[in-house]
């Protein structure tokens, strides 16, 4: 259960944090929740939130070509995890510094997690999962630190990855055929509601990453929540027709 509460506050500092709220600005929020989402997206350790969404940036802006940081042309292993293992293309630095970062580099708490991350990421994804159990109720630490922290930031790792990999290659699309992107249902479980991923690349400013709304979208459960306590604000969303007509013009005719 500790093991499972620490990936969905993971899976909410990426999904929530670095790629609805910070990569595309789909709803806006308040101090209190950056921090909250901040210190959640440093107990996931995929890099900090800028990095994270300048690359994610870039990946849309350039999707499937060199120019992408994970580039599903070049096969499920370099989308995957391979990407991580050498040098980022030529393409992706050149073309990367021509986007427009200022809201990040804006933002003090992006700043102030990126100037901390290290003792952030120490903190949060290693030794607060492992010293919690061990401290409430007396859990061992060797099997704190196994499950709650190392296993459970090894599958928070994959299914993330799984959106660059397994949603760009399998699931059909609904929405616009002639891009990689693939609506993929096992993805979308996973990874709490971003396995939409079709219509997340044609309506990529939409918070809710879904046509379903809160469907099969924890994330989207979340950031609905937060409106009502008034912390976010401002969701964005695609409409009705704007969704029909895309789906009638470029969708390969599947639902």
């Amino acid at each position: 259960l500790a093991a499972f509460f620490c990936f969905l506050l993971t899976a909410l500092g990426v999904t929530a944090g670095a790629h609805r709220l910070w990569s595309h600005r789909s709803y806006k929020a308040k101090l209190p929740l950056r921090i909250f989402l901040a210190v959640a997206n440093s107990m996931a350790f995929q890099n900090d939130i800028f990095e994270w969404a300048r690359d994610h940036r870039v990946h849309h802006k350039y999707s499937e070509t060199d120019a992408d940081p994970h580039n599903a042309r070049r096969g499920f292993f370099f989308s995957h995890i391979g990407w991580l293992f050498v040098r980022k293309h030529r393409d992706v630095i050149e073309k990367g510094r021509k986007l427009d970062f200022t809201d990040l580099l804006a933002d003090p708490v992006v700043l102030f997690q990126r100037k901390y991350y290290k003792v952030s990421v120490v903190l949060m994804c290693f030794v607060v999962p492992t010293l919690v159990p061990w401290y409430v109720w007396g859990e061992s630490v060797w099997n704190s630190y196994f499950l709650a922290s190392i296993l459970r930031y090894t599958i928070s790792l994959n299914i993330t990855w799984l959106v660059n990999s397994a949603a760009h290659m399998y699931g059909n699309r609904p929405y616009d055929k002639h891009i990689s992107p693939r609506q993929n249902p096992l993805v979308t479980l996973g990874a709490i509601g971003e396995g939409f991923h079709n219509y997340h690349h044609t309506f990529p400013f939409d918070y809710s990453a879904s046509e379903f709304g809160l469907n099969f979208n924890p994330t989207t459960w979340f950031i609905d929540l937060m409106c009502w306590l008034g912390l976010a604000t401002d969701r964005k969303r695609a409409t009705k027709p704007m969704i029909e007509a895309r789906k009638a013009k470029t969708g390969d005719g599947s639902s």
